[in-house]
């Protein structure tokens, strides 16, 4: 009986993976069964400003940094500013397809949970599989980029100085960074503590870090010349393919934007303050970002720009001011904490949905009572009915 039990299993199982790979959910049974799997619902204390706050913080990492001398000195000129912002109108036209989707379908699954409604369970589960390895590898990199910016701070200028080598392990793969580990577990703890206080502390970060874009913006300005911005070739010497190829350099400086739809289980008023907080927090990088570009061009010519540190460069270069690059180090690490900090809110809310859709065990899914909203009696009725509906 049992081996026939097995074999019927197995015969039925392609045609189960094709119900389910093809299984498509509507927004109203994500709103109500599907949430309900999690027990508790997520507490609704966020406003547009915790949006705004969020979405600045985690786009303004060290990107910026790390792309605007490349681009400006190979591809793009001093008319890097305008690849900046062509890269800012295809985020913002991309934000509004999350703040529309958010908005519909207002649960923290973001991405995953629009591409399960929108085209089945097949496509979700690549799609949530793919995002979940986004998250990981990349906060990875950027917890150890924090060392690297830290150090520089202090003055350290070997960059694993402060990681431990192993030598049982291949080389290139074995020094240890025990500060990212343990800013990682800091940030762990903040954020199993409560979203709101989550939330706050991401406030007081990027108010520091938009007060350190605003020393190298007014002190870029101040020490350049606009001489440095007319070339032989013009405000664009490599042409508007080169304004253009930049742009899809410096998008890169944009990721993080979507993490805002991601809270959408957690607003008071989705349908308000989710296209604030997604389109508004584009907006407010897309200027940050631009006049960052301007002032280091106007800092020093562009074929003068180092690839790499650019605004450490140019202040130790043209304005003397050898203590600059310890400030870019303090404000990247400041900014790459906070970008740190949205990115794993983002990873842990997709984690639960992609748990609720049973894709993940279970339990990961679960929402403890201390942080979450009960269920109430109209909330469960309505669950049991959309089951029995479907």
């Amino acid at each position: 009986m049992a081996l026939r039990d097995v074999l019927l299993s197995v015969a039925q199982t392609p045609h189960r993976l094709r119900r389910r790979a093809l299984v498509t959910w509507t927004p109203a049974q994500e709103l109500n069964e599907v949430r309900d799997r999690s027990g508790a619902r997520m507490a609704r204390r966020l406003e547009w400003y915790d949006l705004v706050g969020l979405g600045v913080g985690g786009m303004l990492g060290a990107g910026v940094f790390v792309t605007t001398g490349r681009v400006a000195r190979d591809t793009a000129g001093p008319a890097v500013f305008a690849s900046y912002v062509v890269a800012g109108v295809s985020a913002l036209l991309s934000s509004f397809c999350y703040a529309e989707f958010a908005v519909r379908v207002p649960v923290a699954g973001g991405a995953f949970s629009y591409l399960r409604v929108t085209f089945g369970e097949f496509v979700g589960f690549f799609g949530g599989a793919n995002i979940l390895m986004e998250y990981v590898l990349s906060n990875a990199a950027v917890a150890r980029s924090f060392t690297d910016y830290l150090a520089s701070t202090c003055g350290v200028t070997e960059p694993n100085a402060w990681r431990v080598e192993v030598e049982a392990i291949a080389k290139g793969y074995n020094a240890l960074d025990f500060p990212a580990v343990a800013l990682i577990l800091l940030l762990t703890a903040c954020l199993c503590y409560s979203t709101k206080e989550s939330s706050t502390l991401n406030m007081v970060l990027t108010a520091f870090h938009l007060l350190f874009f605003a020393f190298i913006i007014v002190a870029g300005f101040w020490n350049g010349s606009a001489r440095n911005m007319v070339t032989p070739g013009g405000l664009a010497p490599y042409g508007v393919r080169g304004v253009l190829d930049g742009a899809a350099v410096v998008y890169f400086s944009y990721i993080g934007y979507d993490s805002a739809s991601t809270m959408a289980e957690e607003i008071r008023d989705p349908a308000r303050a989710l296209p604030v907080g997604i389109a508004g927090s584009v907006l407010i990088v897309s200027a940050l970002y631009c006049l960052m570009s301007v002032a280091l061009c106007v800092m020093l010519p562009y074929t003068e720009i180092t690839e790499s540190a650019p605004f450490s460069s140019a202040f130790r270069d043209k304005a003397g001011w050898r203590w600059a690059s310890n400030v870019v180090g303090a404000g990247a690490s400041i900014g790459i904490v906070a970008s740190l900090l949205v990115a794993m809110l983002g990873q842990a809310r997709y984690l639960c949905v992609i748990a609720r859709a049973r894709l993940v065990p279970a339990w990961l899914a679960k929402v403890h009572p201390s942080t979450g909203t009960p269920m109430n009696g109209s909330a469960r009725h309505q669950s049991r009915s959309s089951l029995s509906c479907r």
